[in-house]
């Protein structure tokens, strides 16, 4: 019986085709919105957490408070050598390292950009922190190394994204604040144009080009236990305190570890998705009125079919049934075009930002149970979009219902 009622209600589908591929555009446009927006949350989030798996979980990094755009800006506040030496003491602490970070004007090819520009200690234990820390490995070429002056090692745009004219490549020179510097690195991408456009030097010609007023942007902890960060970090935090003569209250500096650090940003993630799905159920709610309407438009035109199903011993539970049915079909080859919409969609804003744009963080995630869901719920909006209707085919007497005209 269920069966007949599918290939019936399919067959009156059929027959006001043209009616029902609108009510459908609805519904695809609200799944694939929703499709799209969840598959790129979940590729953004797990593209993320690969990151910071990267940087790895025995670091914790070390700010000035009042930095709000990041290292190389203003900030109220400053991290020093006295701090260094605090915090190296500190029980716990297996290594630190640190940077200084400005924007320059780089000259290449007669070409002038400006880009962040790191200088970092060249040291080996605090080189080998530093680079861990931002998992700036080389594609070509090598890393910095003690001795090396007026050398840099340069981010992966600059050789793969057109920055300049032409492709940067081992060997080249560019100008930084007219002092020549030979390329001698190339790193991998990273997965942000920031980090991919970022130009790395020795510490000692950063402070060279720009001036050394023997403060720093940021400081990276390096614990000998990685069980134990959250501990050391408090340690390192009270000494600060201590040292910098500062209160709870009034304390001038912040500390993040990684699962800090994560948790801030899936915190973000989740609003910034909650309110784009919010955003897109404006969508579903457009698409079951659609479905609304038309089944409504549908009772009103099969009044009299529908006192002839009754008159010929048709329950009201089948009448309800068969309408239902239709609803949900409308809801399942909405549900059904609009995942496939979505997952294109999906597919193709990131190999625009992973191609185009050289943004690897931005994914897309295709799990089992998103096709599932997505096509489940559009089976369910359009059932219940079409209850109202459907109930009141099935309460129609049947005596009026022949007599409609």
């Amino acid at each position: 019986m269920k069966s007949q009622f599918i290939s019936l209600a399919a067959r009156n589908l059929w027959k006001r085709k043209v009616r029902s591929a609108l009510t459908v555009v609805g519904i695809t446009l609200a799944v694939a919105t929703i499709f799209v927006l969840v598959s790129i949350s979940l590729g953004l989030q797990a593209g993320v957490e690969e990151q910071f798996r990267k940087l790895g979980t025995d670091k914790f990094f070390i700010f000035p408070k009042g930095q709000v755009a990041g290292p190389g800006t203003d900030s109220a506040a400053s991290l020093t050598d006295v701090d260094i030496q605090t915090i190296e003491k500190v029980s716990g602490v297996k290594g630190l390292s640190f940077f200084k970070a400005t924007n320059a004007k780089i000259e290449f090819n007669k070409e002038v950009r400006f880009f962040p520009v790191i200088g970092f200690p060249l040291e080996k234990e605090r080189a080998q922190i530093f680079s861990e820390n931002g998992a700036f490995k080389t594609e070509e070429g090598r890393e910095l190394k003690e001795g090396d002056t007026t050398d840099i090692v340069i981010g992966a745009q600059y050789k793969h994204n057109a920055v300049f004219s032409k492709p940067v490549k081992l060997g080249d020179t560019f100008t930084i604040n007219n002092q020549e510097f030979k390329v001698r690195g190339i790193t991998e991408t990273q997965g942000n144009p920031q980090d991919d456009r970022i130009i790395l030097m020795p510490l000692d010609e950063f402070k060279f080009l720009f001036g050394d007023d023997g403060t720093y942007d940021e400081f990276i902890v390096q614990v000998e236990d990685l069980a134990t960060i959250k501990e050391v970090a408090e340690r390192v935090e009270r000494r600060l305190r201590s040292s910098r003569d500062v209160t709870e209250k009034t304390q001038d500096f912040s500390i993040l570890t990684p699962e800090e650090l994560l948790g801030t940003f899936g915190d973000v993630l989740g609003v910034l998705t909650v309110f784009l799905v919010a955003i897109a159920t404006i969508s579903v709610l457009v698409g079951a009125i659609g479905i609304a309407n038309t089944m409504y438009t549908s009772v009103l035109e099969r009044t009299k079919e529908i006192g002839t199903m009754k008159a010929l011993g048709a329950q009201n539970s089948e009448i309800l049934s068969l309408f239902i049915i239709e609803a949900g079909i409308l809801g399942l080859i909405g549900g059904s075009a609009g995942i496939l919409m979505g997952a294109s969609l999906a597919y193709t804003i990131e190999y625009v930002a992973a191609n185009i744009l050289a943004i690897s963080l931005v994914q897309a995630a295709f799990p089992l149970y998103l096709f599932l869901n997505c096509a489940g719920f559009a089976i369910l909006i359009g059932a219940l979009a079409g209850a109202l209707p459907a109930y009141r085919a099935s309460r129609l007497n049947t005596v009026d219902a022949l007599r409609y005209e």
